[in-house]
């Protein structure tokens, strides 16, 4: 499905196809503060391509949610470069990133974050009312639809499984058309066999809209669905062993001769 959403913001350009969609350079960032302070992001860099699918993986407390969270513009980084599709989100004004994320930025949290108070249908269209969207009911059924649930419409988050309510948070995220999803953990409060359902819908969706995904998960199977996977170890990204294929061909032929 084209992505027929204008993605910019006014005093935004538009952005050349192949700069990479999301470009972090050296992002620092430290959070808390007196003795509580912790630095929790250390001169991160993370390239990823439009359209890739990249799995974050590591410890508790290594900073892979926070990096999550930078990406979505929810934290800003003390210094350092974040770029998504084209544009430095440390230029950009609260109420510019505000719409910037809202139109290219979906996110899928492990706990929901469902508004009780409101049906699956107001709490998909809620994204959409907020870009000033007049068929936002209308484009709200829609993705309920697509995410299993057409017949869940009018039901509020406590009448829902785990499962029907981060289908619902799915589709929020969907509704806007984003280029770029990121999603915490999103079958952590799942059994097993609704996780599965979760994920192959993630990655379907992923697939058939072209969106850029990045995924945190604990569980490794999980993170190799992706097609790259980044490991995060105490605020930095672990940078993949280099196997020492001149060495081993040089034994080679040391061997023959």
């Amino acid at each position: 499905m084209p992505n027929t959403n204008d993605h910019s913001t006014p005093t935004l350009q538009s952005t050349n196809a192949s700069t990479p969609v999301i470009n972090l350079s050296q992002v620092h960032l430290t959070l808390g503060s007196g003795a509580s302070q912790v630095h929790v992001l250390k001169g991160m860099d993370l390239v990823v391509e439009s359209g890739q699918s990249v799995g974050v993986v590591g410890p508790s407390g290594s900073g892979k949610s926070t990096l999550l969270m930078v990406i979505g513009g929810l934290e800003r980084a003390d210094s350092g470069k974040v770029i998504l599709d084209g544009h430095d989100l440390e230029n950009m004004s609260e109420d510019e990133l505000a719409t910037f994320r809202g139109r290219n930025i979906g996110i899928v949290f492990q706990s929901f974050h469902l508004i009780p108070n409101m049906t699956a249908l107001e709490n998909v269209a809620v994204p959409l009312e907020l870009a000033g969207d007049e068929n936002a009911l209308a484009k709200a059924e829609q993705e309920l639809v697509a995410v299993g649930l057409g017949e869940r419409l009018t039901h509020y988050p406590t009448e829902m499984s785990g499962g029907e309510q981060q289908r619902v948070a799915f589709a929020r995220a969907l509704a806007p058309n984003p280029k770029i999803l990121i999603a915490d953990e999103p079958t952590g409060n799942l059994d097993e066999e609704t996780g599965i359902q979760i994920t192959d819908l993630l990655f379907e969706k992923q697939r058939e809209r072209g969106m850029t995904l990045v995924l945190v998960t604990h569980d490794r199977t999980l993170a190799e669905k992706c097609q790259r996977v980044v490991r995060v170890h105490s605020g930095e990204i672990e940078q993949p062993a280099r196997k020492p294929v001149a060495r081993k061909r040089a034994a080679k032929k040391q061997k023959r001769s």
